[in-house]
């Protein structure tokens, strides 16, 4: 069952999606039950998981400061573009997809799949090129965030909507003055491609075995960045330092932290996995910190706290409602 959930893992797990968390729930199964009292060794094997997890979203998050280092060689989209062409040649290496063999549906999905992936890629590096880093992931996991609270259907998540909402306002200064408003618009708008991502992404980890649809939506994605990276970019996405550096953030964004990813899944309980990634904002702010030396302000501390708080109290309070 793992690989016929792979593509739809990372992202998928993220805010508890009801279909997301149904295709997950296999690999929460493991050590779920595990005694109180645990060898060392069982100690060590809990734990990695969570290593793995983490490791996963430093290696995410480093990697888009990677690709706003590079970005005024290559620009915002010539980036993308060699971000998902490089991750999509990795995983056809990597995956071998069999093209034969599926439905006229099986194919509409991975488009579809493809297509919000690639919307979210071009929007969010759009945004990155416009606004601190941990500010961009903070307003773009309120897509995630917007879609666990309405499957969910709860009134606590009104709250959590709610504090979310609290931590957007602090971040735009009581009306985004401080921000660049083109820049907030395109983090929003990739949060929006990442609830459609992790929609499409479930969808099509059941319709295809093991990573063949992340792969086949890889290269779907890549085609469509294509023509608006050489729009902006042309002759520079040929330079070969910018080429090594496109690599290394398709690396780091993309294969890396998925293949952690699905390695963690196979032995972490899902909800513990949702919470987890409820940190990206965090981790996206350090990452800017110590790379690209974003300093945020106290507010700007405390506005991407409460993102996160919202994020963890939607994940708990829906698996909560799974397990009673």
């Amino acid at each position: 069952m793992n690989d016929q959930r792979s593509a739809a893992e990372p992202a998928a797990a993220a805010v508890a999606v009801p279909e997301a968390v149904t295709a997950l729930d296999g690999a929460g199964d493991v050590g779920a039950g595990a005694p109180a009292g645990r060898t060392g060794a069982e100690r060590r094997a809990a734990l990695t998981p969570i290593v793995l997890v983490v490791a996963g979203g430093l290696s995410v998050q480093f990697g888009s400061a990677v690709a706003a280092l590079l970005m005024p060689k290559a620009g915002a989209l010539g980036v993308v573009t060699l971000r998902l062409a490089a991750a999509a040649l990795i995983l056809l290496v990597i995956c071998r997809p069999k093209l034969r063999g599926h439905s006229r549906a099986d194919w509409g999905t991975v488009l579809a799949f493809g297509v919000a992936m690639g919307g979210m890629n071009t929007l969010f590096y759009q945004a990155l090129d416009r606004i601190p880093l941990g500010i961009a992931v903070t307003l773009e996991v309120l897509g995630p965030l917007a879609l666990s609270v309405f499957a969910s259907r709860r009134l606590i998540n009104v709250v959590w909507a709610g504090l979310a909402l609290v931590g957007v306002v602090l971040l735009g200064g009581g009306g985004f003055d401080r921000l660049d408003p083109v820049g907030a618009a395109y983090a929003l708008g990739a949060g929006a491609m990442w609830a459609a991502y992790i929609v499409f992404s479930a969808r099509t980890g059941r319709r295809f075995p093991q990573a063949d649809g992340l792969a086949l939506a890889m290269v779907v994605a890549a085609v469509l960045s294509l023509p608006l990276g050489i729009m902006e970019s042309g002759a520079k996405l040929t330079v070969p330092s910018t080429v090594a550096l496109g690599a290394a953030v398709a690396v780091l964004s993309s294969v890396l932290p998925y293949t952690l990813e699905l390695m963690a899944l196979r032995r972490l309980p899902a909800p513990t996995f949702a919470v987890m990634m409820s940190l990206e904002p965090a981790i996206a702010a350090g990452a800017g910190f110590l790379i690209l030396d974003q300093a945020l302000s106290t507010t700007d501390a405390l506005a991407i706290a409460l993102v996160i708080g919202a994020s963890i109290g939607a994940v708990r309070s829906r698996t909560g409602r799974r397990e009673a």
